[in-house]
């Protein structure tokens, strides 16, 4: 099932997840539409937080097409190397910048049968790692850039959320009164 995913605005996307309590078939489940919202909007990582669910947990997809999930991971090194790379996110969609991250990471998780793991990545591997990851925590990766440019990308999505509620409300109140009207014409015809 292709789930929503929410942007950039929403309270979830800066807030801590929990963890998983149970690695069970509903969260297998969850897993497996997670991936299948991921590829229907062209993603290679997606996180709990994004599809409005607090939990620590991720999926993803690097250049070797292998699907990998996450359950309650835990970065535990990254290398002194690092490496810059044009980032986006579905969360902030057509929405890229230049990020500086460590090239190299280990991150230990459980897999979406509960076993244990620990992964070394690098390359494309360790910064959708890293990029999920910091999903998890309520961070961004337009925290990682260029202040200004964050600021400015807020700025954006904040008015794209006004204005999306505005015509909501518009739409509401044009719903109503035609509702108003039937049941006007209802009442007429009853008497």
């Amino acid at each position: 099932m292709i789930l929503e995913v929410v942007k950039l605005g929403e309270d979830i996307l800066r807030q801590k997840a929990q963890p998983v309590p149970e690695v069970n078939d509903e969260i297998r489940q969850l897993a497996q539409d997670m991936f299948e919202t991921m590829e229907a909007y062209d993603g290679v990582g997606l996180a709990c937080p994004q599809i409005g669910k607090s939990l620590r947990m991720f999926v993803l997809t690097a250049d070797d097409d292998i699907k990998r999930v996450f359950i309650n991971p835990q970065i535990i090194q990254t290398s002194s190397e690092m490496s810059d790379y044009d980032e986006g996110c579905l969360s902030i969609p057509q929405v890229y910048e230049t990020i500086t991250r460590p090239a190299k990471v280990t991150v230990q998780a459980l897999n979406e049968k509960g076993r244990p793991f620990t992964l070394e990545a690098d390359g494309l591997l360790a910064r959708i790692i890293q990029h999920e990851y910091d999903h998890l925590d309520g961070i961004l990766y337009i925290d990682r850039g260029d202040k200004a440019f964050a600021e400015k990308t807020e700025a954006q999505f904040k008015k794209r959320a006004e204005r999306a509620a505005e015509k909501e409300k518009a739409k509401a109140a044009k719903a109503a009164r035609i509702a108003a009207k039937i049941a006007a014409k209802e009442s007429k015809k009853s008497k």
